[in-house]
């Protein structure tokens, strides 16, 4: 995963916590919602890079 996607999914992960909590102090559900699934989906995104990364580097072992 390049260093690029990787700050993206961080990015994505801080907007959605912001925009929860956000929702969260104005009593606004819909965007504390909406703020918890964006976060979530960065987390997922980001358990993705670093699968491709353990494979990644497990490939490399076993080419050294």
């Amino acid at each position: 995963m390049s260093f690029t996607d990787k700050v993206e999914h961080k990015g994505e992960e801080f907007k959605g916590a912001v925009k929860e909590k956000y929702g969260d102090a104005t009593n606004n559900e819909r965007l504390e919602a909406e703020g918890a699934a964006e976060r979530a989906a960065a987390k997922a995104k980001q358990a993705g890079d670093h699968v491709k990364d353990a494979g990644r580097n497990v490939r490399d072992a076993f080419d050294h």
